[in-house]
């Protein structure tokens, strides 16, 4: 990636994550405004979702500042896997309000309560609906310059939030056509279900990455192709990958001619590093040079 098109994924990076607090700060406050109106229990579904938002939003804002610092040495693999935190955190957060969320909405099911102020209700949470989409819209854009797990797991949620609203919309609606208000509790405990489901996808995405998952399969067909397709390269084994956030490592021993030069064996590792950045711009290639036919140890045969 040229230094141009980092600077500008970067520059964009940085205004999602500020775009997406002062959003999240006026979410939660209309949505707040809208719940003490109605007194609804599915408004207070997107009341606590827009509470994470705020945690989440302020979270990813210092993650990605955190992230985009060099490598320095108490860190020399970068500062990227921040932004997987904030993500987990997120998880977290939208997890904890799910449950707590679900025991207010059965009591409310077995206890329905008369709802209040319905019409200003909806008007707030159509006002959300369309806000929220613009920020999707927003990340998207910022998606496709910037690669940043923080404002990817921020996108999901928003898509996330775009559901709620409209599932609190119907609800209200509902409520306000039959006067059954024990649609709202009913549909606040579908939110919740549907809340927990998007930590799980926001938590796996995050460990993935925490946890030094391996790049998927074709990445990794990829990265051999790149490897063999160079001259004098005479195989390749033990390739280890993981994903760091903002970057990706990739290292692997290089099976060379015994006979050359060390070199020469410098000079085709090199060439074989150049073909691998050159199919991941965004990698850290670490080549390890091994003479052809040598028997050692090897991490392949170990894990299989």
């Amino acid at each position: 990636m040229s230094n141009v098109a980092a600077n500008r994924a970067d520059l964009l990076s940085r205004w999602a994550s500020y775009t997406s607090l002062c959003l999240a700060v006026t979410m939660f406050v209309a949505k707040m405004t809208a719940w003490l109106l109605t007194g609804s229990v599915a408004l207070l579904a997107s009341v606590a979702d827009a509470g994470v938002d705020l945690a989440g939003s302020f979270a990813t804002l210092v993650a990605i500042h955190y992230a985009r610092r060099p490598p320095d040495r108490g860190h020399r693999f970068g500062h990227g896997k921040a932004e997987s935190l904030a993500a987990a955190l997120q998880a977290v957060f939208l997890a904890g309000a799910a449950m707590t969320l679900i025991g207010e909405a059965v009591q409310r099911f077995l206890v329905p309560h008369p709802l209040a102020q319905l019409d200003m209700g909806l008007a707030l949470i159509a006002a959300s609906l369309v806000a929220t989409l613009a920020m999707v819209a927003f990340e998207t854009y910022v998606l496709k310059y910037a690669k940043s797990q923080a404002i990817s797991a921020s996108r999901a949620h928003y898509i996330a939030d775009i559901v709620i609203n409209f599932v609190v919309l119907v609800a209200l609606g509902l409520t306000i056509l039959t006067g059954w208000h024990s649609l709202d509790a009913g549909f606040a405990i579908g939110l919740a279900v549907f809340i927990l489901l998007s930590a799980w996808w926001i938590a796996k995405e995050a460990f993935a990455v925490l946890l030094d998952q391996e790049l998927p399969n074709e990445d990794r067909r990829r990265i051999r192709e790149a490897v063999l397709s160079q001259d004098q390269v005479m195989g390749l084994h033990d390739l280890r990958t993981r994903n760091a956030g903002d970057r990706i490592f990739i290292e692997f021993h290089l099976e060379l001619d015994p006979r050359i030069s060390v070199e020469d064996g410098h000079s085709i590792a090199d060439r074989v590093e150049r073909a691998v950045r050159a199919a991941f711009p965004a990698a850290e290639v670490l080549v390890h040079q091994e003479p052809a036919g040598v028997a050692d140890d090897r991490l392949d045969h170990r894990i299989g």
